[in-house]
Formats: C-alpha cells, sequence, structure tokens
C-alpha cells in the first residue's frame, strides 16, 4: 500500500510499504479516508527527533472498517470510525482514571502510545491507505455515516487538544483567556475558550493569517511582532492580566523577529500575562528534542521557567498531552449538532500524492497552510 515514509531530515516520500493486518482478536483494520498532517509530525520531519528512516507518519486518522477481529464486540464492517491519536488499552490505572494519554500498557517502558510517531510505541501511521487500531472497541469513536469528514478527522487531535489546554486552565463563562499560538491547536483552543463561554479570548501570534482566522471566530488578535504581548494585554485588562491562560506553542517558540528559537519565551510570557492566582494549561509539546540555536540543557527538556514568580504569583499550571477520549465523544456530538465547526482550520484537503510537498510548503509557514487534511 501506499503511504508517507520518512526519509531523511525535510524529506517525505510517498512509498510502498507492508499493508498492515489482524495481529490480534481486538484488532480491527481499517481504510483511511482522511488523515491530517500535525505540527507535532513537522518535529520529526525536521530532524529534531530520533525518528529513523522508514517510519511512516500519521497520528489523525479516520476511515471505514474493512477487517473486525474476532473479539471485537461493538464494530463492524463498514463503520466509520475516528481514532484518538493516542493509542490506549481501557483498563490499565491510567485509563481506567480517563488518562488515556499515559496508557501504561500499550509501550512498555513509557507511558503513552501513538500511531506513526517516534517512541510512542511499535504502532504504524495513518497516513497511508490502510492503518491497524489494537482495542478496537475502545479507541474507535464511532461517526454518523457521512458528513462533517473535515470536522470528524480533528476529532483525532488537535480540536480534543485545544480543548484540552481550556480543561488544564479550567477556563470557565465570562472570563478573560489568552492562548499563545494561533497554528491548528492554538486556533483550536481559542475555539474551545469561547465554546466554554469565555467573555474574551486574546491569541497571540506573528502571522498575519493565523491572527485573521483567530479574529473571524471572535478571539482577540495580539500581534508579538508589534511589541511586548503582555503589555498589550494587560493594556486591555486594566493592567491585572487574564484570568486564564493556553500555552499551545511549546519548545518551538521564537522571539518576535523569529531570528531563533527561545523555548522557554512563552511559558514565561503566560506567566507574566496571567493574574495572580490563575491558571495555566500547556498542551504545547516540551520534549528532549534538538531545537536549534539553544543550549545543552533546552535539548534535554530542561529550560529556565519564571518559577520564582509563578509562586509569587499562587498561579496553577497544568501540562500534558490530551487524553483525547475524555473529551471526543462530547466533541463529536457538538459538531453533529451544527454547535461547533473546526473545520474553519483546514486550509487544503490533497490527496495522499500530495504529502511532500504538502510537508514542505507546512514546514515553511507557506503563506496560506494553516492545517492540511491529505486524503488515501
Amino acid at each position: 500500500m501506499k503511504a508517507v515514509v520518512y526519509r531523511e531530515p525535510f524529506s517525505v516520500e510517498i512509498g510502498e510499504v507492508e499493508r498492515p493486518s489482524i495481529q490480534h482478536p481486538n484488532d480491527v483494520l481499517v481504510r483511511i479516508t482522511s488523515t491530517a498532517i500535525c505540527g507535532s509530525d513537522l518535529h520529526m520531519y525536521e530532524g529534531r527527533t530520533a525518528a529513523e528512516p522508514g517510519i511512516v507518519f500519521g497520528h489523525e486518522n479516520m476511515g471505514i472498517i474493512e477487517e473486525v477481529g474476532e473479539g471485537v464486540t461493538s464494530l463492524q464492517r463498514g463503520d466509520r470510525v475516528v481514532m484518538p491519536f493516542n493509542v490506549a488499552c481501557g483498563f490499565c490505572k491510567n485509563c481506567l482514571a480517563g488518562n488515556t494519554g499515559f496508557c501504561l500498557t500499550v509501550n512498555p517502558g513509557f507511558a503513552g502510545g501513538a500511531y506513526g510517531y517516534v517512541a510512542m510505541g511499535p504502532y504504524t501511521g495513518g497516513q497511508a491507505e490502510y492503518l491497524r487500531v489494537p482495542y478496537a472497541d475502545f479507541n474507535c469513536l464511532k461517526l454518523p455515516k457521512e458528513g462533517h469528514e473535515a470536522d470528524f478527522v480533528l476529532l483525532a487531535d488537535i480540536f480534543p487538544t485545544g480543548y484540552h489546554g481550556c480543561e488544564l486552565a479550567q477556563v470557565s463563562p465570562g472570563e478573560t483567556v489568552v492562548v499563545y499560538g494561533a497554528g491548528p491547536v492554538g486556533l483550536m483552543a481559542a475555539y474551545s475558550a469561547l465554546l466554554r463561554g469565555a467573555a474574551r479570548v486574546f491569541s497571540v501570534d506573528r502571522v498575519p493569517e493565523r491572527l485573521a482566522k483567530a479574529e473571524e471566530i471572535g478571539a482577540i488578535p495580539i500581534d508579538f511582532s508589534q511589541g511586548d504581548p503582555v503589555e498589550m494585554i494587560k493594556e486591555q485588562t486594566d493592567g491585572e492580566g487574564t484570568d486564564k491562560g493556553v500555552d499551545a506553542v511549546g519548545y518551538q517558540a521564537q522571539v518576535g523577529d523569529a531570528s531563533k528559537e527561545e523555548p522557554a519565551i512563552v511559558l514565561n510570557s503566560v506567566i507574566q500575562t496571567v493574574r495572580p492566582t490563575g491558571r495555566i494549561g500547556v498542551p504545547g509539546l516540551y520534549v528532549p528534542s534538538d531545537p536549534g540555536g539553544v543550549d545543552e540543557h533546552a535539548k534535554q527538556g530542561m529550560l529556565r521557567v519564571a518559577i520564582g514568580k509563578m509562586f509569587e504569583k499562587g498561579q496553577v499550571m497544568g501540562t500534558g498531552q490530551c487524553n483525547v477520549k475524555r473529551y471526543n465523544r462530547q466533541l463529536r456530538d457538538l459538531i453533529i449538532a451544527g454547535r461547533a465547526k473546526p473545520s474553519f482550520v483546514v486550509s487544503h484537503e490533497l490527496s495522499l500524492t500530495e504529502a511532500p510537498e504538502a510537508y514542505r510548503k507546512f514546514d515553511q509557514r507557506v503563506e496560506g497552510y494553516t492545517k492540511v487534511v491529505l486524503h488515501p
């Protein structure tokens, strides 16, 4: 079958790989109809991780079930499903507590598993024609037979992840919220804050089209290339700062002119922006990697964070990857009811064969490339 295969930094190709098959009675085989390129895929694409040549990318996947293992009870051939990027067992201590992003079963020696991502277990990615889904009764979310394709595929990751940032920050009706980053996850976090009833949401970025998208959904755009975003937001909140904050950037944060990366700059800006006793959610990725132009400590995931200021202000911070299963059913039903349409972030729907060029343009932040969905 055809799949997006990593070859070397800044190079993927459409390769022929072995079609997956049922390996366990709890598996299903899904024919992929939509699979998205994620900002997290760019960490591997850029050579920042230990990804080996030959890995098949893709953790945002949906499609139609074609084969069903004999132990599967709630699914059948022909069901349309979307899979959380987290591969989870459903029965370990963490899964039972709802922390499915940190499953203790699927990736021995590491809390959590995912499709097509380095160090996240032996699960081939879904930027391909077919995908094997383990623990399928737990991992597959059933969808209506038709409609909302570009909305539903976002239930695999970025819609729940943006919502998770707001949940970590405990965004409540009537509050002011700042979201640093207006990429796909940042836009989903701003959108989720508005869905949760926030009175005002500030969206911080420097890319004009991203800021325009944020403004379209009702957020207040803050261009950090034009000045200190902390001061700009405090001017609009009577000097107090916001009630809540979300870091949807992670360690690839850049200074105002985008000349270099400063992995801790967004965390410290959020701490400065959020008022005393406010809460902060961090769905942005902070992992040991190889960010360019930073010190050796940052390469190990150790950053110079203003913990003293955070302590002084009595703030609370929640972190970690999204437990997609905790939110995807409710978010699906919001889409079905017409209350949510997350596909506003999708800029391109392309064939799988166009993936190499889409990766290049998405990585270079080519104008117009906000979120790409591939159709095998």
